[in-house]
């Protein structure tokens, strides 16, 4: 039965309405993503203009993420590329009566322009523009929402969004509508991949570092002293942070569908009964209520007339993260009852402590020596042996060969296993059967992550198994150039990741060359590999808050020419206080700690482009990486042989 719609001034909401079917997904399950070819998608939108005439909106707005803003979602959740047939992380997709449009971002204009069929026009526009001024973009091309009415499932855009995106829509005389059941689902049906409902881990303190216990009343204070009532949790890594707990209900990423209310005097987590195991309950004790998943929005309706009703002074409100759902923020009360910030369990979670950066050390140096038996054989296989493979088969096997490491728990991503031209579409995924042939004269791209149970890892090399040519090489040595200048920054305290994102590029400026993605992303303990609130890139947001000691960020500059070639050198760095000669202005002083330990494609370095201090840094780099994986080789002649040749010093 469809729903009725909802029109600013914007009133309660119930809850969506759940799914009562699911299927388990496991973090390292199967490629989920569809190949590069397009998805005829005229009657679906046909279907979908029908629902949008019914609903009497003349334009439908279908994001990306979830009800819990996941960047990764479950393929249940993936709505955005089932309407529009892009199966890229990032974008937007806008339905209008006669037009459809996509925005992504930079990673993804190669990708989605082969992906989109002729129904659809690409917008190349940042993930960082909102979604009203790509409505206003959309407008001035003629299929703009002046005077019409927009829809939105409102448990799919934030509070934030949602109030950015009405009054810009007002001002043409437009109005922003809420429909409860989402439209896309509805044309979706009974083909709908079902919701997972996987078991819910402990995540134990000897790699946590830290109790939940102690991170609740960490929490506590934190809205002590802000004179909150109470926080309302919906993002789920944060959720399995705070209380040490690990699921596997998005591929990839070890969280669980959940949602959490922290008071000074309770602590409740809505998650479905049974996905807990006796070990959990155990775990939770008597320090937290358990209740059903779908309960969050009756509750959050009954604690918004209790505080209504109270009388006297006026009451505390309740703390929303920024990237809470404009549905639960309606059912507390909206803006009235609610303040909106950024989650102080982000902030939290992306220092880490002392145990979890040793675990970041130690899956590093297991994973590094992972890669290094992967490129070792892969080179051996296409060389020596002339073995045919294609990019599904390297990504296979290194997963085969990551999956005898210690505590290995499953990959973080989807392997980027790329050779020549695809190497340049940045978050390529091969699939079998459309996938292309390692080709051992081109520039093979390989760029994957690992979930352990100490760590998470992401990790990008770039090798070229036969003879680069010289402006592969100069282009690989520029982008490692800046991989440099961020591992060996040196900032004061406050210092944002836009600050030093132009270590980076700069060299690759110099000679009109950039890459369109971020440098540096947070990255997850055990969690998810793309980890707020900081990064190093242009977003804006980057602009907000500072690299501190104990975050974890990867350093990826990059070069890419399209049809022809990728370059991407990753590392994992970790932020880290340092001694500096002087102390101006008795600030702290902050610098970087690689732990990725796996060597970089020598090959394609050309020294002479390498100031003696760049030399120094990869020569002593690629001896840190022999010193500290060579023993897992003892009894491997072939990879300790290929990982002595790569990590030889260098000269000019």
């Amino acid at each position: 039965m469809l729903l009725s719609s909802l029109r600013i001034p914007w009133t309660s909401l119930r809850s969506p309405r759940p799914v009562q079917s699911f299927r388990f997904f496991s973090i390292s399950s199967p490629r989920l993503t569809v190949d590069m070819g397009t998805v005829d998608t005229t009657e679906r939108l046909s279907r979908l203009r029908q629902l949008m005439q019914d609903h009497k909106v003349d334009v439908y707005i279908v994001p990306s993420e979830d009800s819990h803003q996941s960047e990764y979602i479950a393929p249940c959740d993936g709505r955005r590329e089932f309407i529009s047939g892009f199966s890229g992380s990032a974008g937007t997709a806008i339905i209008s009566s006669g037009k459809a449009a996509l925005s992504t971002d930079g990673r993804y204009f190669n990708q989605a322009a082969k992906q989109l069929d002729s129904n659809w026009q690409l917008l190349k526009r940042g993930i960082e523009v909102p979604r009203e001024m790509m409505l206003t973009m959309w407008q001035d091309n003629g299929a703009g929402p002046g005077g019409k009415a927009v829809g939105v499932d409102p448990s799919l855009i934030t509070a934030a969004g949602a109030r950015k995106l009405a009054e810009t829509l007002e001002k043409n005389g437009s109005s922003l509508v809420g429909i409860q059941q989402n439209l896309v689902d509805l044309v979706w049906g009974n083909d709908r991949p079902a919701r997972p409902r996987e078991k819910v881990r402990v995540h134990p303190v000897k790699y946590a570092g830290k109790s939940f216990q102690e991170k609740v009343n960490d929490l506590r204070k934190e809205l002590e002293s802000k004179k909150k009532a109470g926080f309302i949790i919906s993002m789920l890594d944060e959720i399995a942070w705070l209380f040490n707990l690990r699921g596997s209900d998005i591929p990839y990423n070890p969280v669980f569908f959940s949602y959490a209310i922290i008071t000074p005097s309770t602590a409740e987590l809505y998650v479905e009964d049974d996905k807990l195991t006796p070990e959990v309950k155990a775990h939770l004790g008597q320090d937290v209520v358990v209740k059903p998943y779908d309960s969050i929005f009756a509750d959050a309706k009954a604690l918004s007339a209790a505080r209504s009703q109270a009388t006297g002074e006026a009451p505390a409100k309740f703390l929303l993260s920024n990237k809470t759902s404009w549905a639960l923020s309606l059912n507390l009360g909206g803006e009235e009852q609610v303040e909106e910030a950024r989650s102080p369990i982000a902030d939290a979670k992306a220092v880490k402590n002392e145990t979890e950066l040793e675990g970041m050390r130690a899956c590093h140096i297991r994973d590094g020596a992972a890669l290094t038996e992967y490129f070792a054989w892969l080179e051996n296989e296409l060389i020596n042996k002339k073995t045919t493979l294609d990019e599904v088969d390297g990504a296979d096997k290194l997963e085969q060969i990551r999956s005898k490491r210690d505590l290995f728990a499953g990959l973080s991503f989807d392997t980027i296993s790329s050779t020549g031209p695809n190497g340049a579409v940045i978050h390529y995924k091969p699939e079998k059967g459309s996938c292309s042939i390692i080709d051992p004269s081109a520039i093979y791209l390989c760029d994957s992550g690992c979930q352990y149970f100490d760590g998470t890892t992401d990790t990008t090399r770039t090798f070229h198994f036969g003879q680069p040519t010289e402006f592969e090489k100069r282009a690989f040595t520029l982008v490692l150039k800046g991989t440099i200048g961020i591992d060996t920054a040196v900032f004061p305290k406050g210092t944002s990741g836009f600050a030093i994102d132009v270590l980076a590029r700069q060299h690759l400026w110099k000679e009109g060359m950039d890459f369109l993605h971020g440098t540096g992303h947070g990255i997850g303990s055990y969690l998810n590999v793309h980890e707020g609130p900081m990064g190093i890139g242009t977003r804006v947001q980057y602009t907000e808050v500072p690299i501190s000691a104990g975050n974890v960020i990867s350093d990826e500059p990059g070069y890419y020419e399209d049809g022809k070639f990728g370059i991407r050198i990753e590392n994992v760095v970790m932020c880290r206080e340092v001694n500096t000669p002087h102390k101006f202005g008795d600030k702290q002083w902050l610098g970087f700690e690689h732990v990725t330990m796996t060597p970089i494609g020598r090959n394609l370095i050309e020294p002479s482009l390498l100031s003696e201090e760049e030399l120094k840094w990869v020569n002593d780099y690629h001896a840190e990486v022999w010193d500290k994986t060579h023993h897992f080789f003892n009894e491997d002649e072939l990879t300790k042989k290929w990982l002595e040749r790569e990590t030889q010093p260098i000269s000019k």
